[in-house]
């Protein structure tokens, strides 16, 4: 089994949601990357997402567009992020790593070199998915098809008002787990009914991107991860390496504390799993 499918599993069976902790790679500091992948998994974090630097990332958070024009400043792109994951990959074998990027510094890697190169070397660095943010479904058929020759997962985005054939298309194509991007202007008893409409035709796991631990808690009982990304970056600027390492850490140690004060009932997800073997 694969990395991810392996982690939501095991989580799954004590009826815990994974913490997903997104951070840019270079970012606040261009060599501080590992050091800070392993704070984060120390302090709780189930899968680690790193962003790969980008000049035009328009549909990301500010502060996640500000912390990658700093990296791109400290001339962080993929080559660098790939190393990273492979100095990370030397002491964890078994966290999970989905690189967040755009098309364009793909389209660029593969230029470069040959097509299909960044899912072959993304695959070798120790990369175990994907997250293309400006990637379609309808255009992704060949870049997905290169990820799943090498073994990696292809994941989508959802916005929570996406229509019921928009969450079809992407339940058809995405693999690994999926990602519903939380609206603030819902409710709580909102976001578990477009929780619920889009459960209906998705078989993976199913995140939520919130920027409140306690909100994540409280309100994603149908939802098997929460994804952290804005606030942890938020949490990183204007400090030292050593400051910056500290404040993650805390962060993330609150944030799974916070998850896990009452573990729910297994999900969803692993109980269609377990109907299934």
């Amino acid at each position: 089994m694969h990395r991810l499918a392996v982690t939501f599993e095991r989580l799954g069976e004590h009826g815990r949601k994974a913490l997903i902790a997104h951070v840019v790679a270079g970012y606040p500091y261009a060599d501080i990357t590992p050091a800070l992948m392993h704070v984060l998994v120390e302090a709780g974090a189930d899968v680690i997402e790193l962003g790969v630097p980008f000049s035009d990332p328009s549909a990301e958070d500010p502060a996640v567009q500000a912390a990658g024009e700093r990296a791109l400043r400290s001339r962080v792109g993929p080559l660098q992020v790939l190393d990273q994951v492979r100095q990370f990959r030397e002491a964890d074998g078994a966290t999970p790593v989905v690189l967040r990027a755009y098309a364009n510094p793909i389209e660029r890697y593969d230029q470069l070199r040959q097509s299909g190169a960044f899912a072959e070397n993304a695959a070798s660095a120790g990369v175990d998915g994907v997250l293309v943010v400006d990637c379609p479904p309808e255009a992704s058929s060949e870049l997905a098809a290169q990820l799943r020759h090498c073994g990696l997962d292809m994941i989508f985005r959802l916005a929570s008002s996406s229509t019921e054939r928009r969450v079809r298309m992407v339940a058809e194509h995405a693999s690994g787990y999926l990602c519903c991007l939380c609206v603030k202007a819902l409710t709580g008893a909102q976001m578990e009914e477009t929780l619920a409409r889009i459960r209906r035709h998705v078989r993976i796991p199913l995140g939520i991107d919130f920027r409140d631990a306690h909100a994540a808690r409280d309100t994603t009982q149908r939802a098997d991860a929460v994804v952290i990304g804005a606030w942890l970056i938020e949490s990183l600027a204007d400090k030292s390496a050593a400051d910056a390492l500290a404040a993650a850490s805390d962060l993330i140690r609150s944030i799974r504390r916070q998850l896990d004060v009452e573990a729910p009932e297994p999900s969803p997800t692993t109980q269609l799993q377990r109907t299934r073997r």
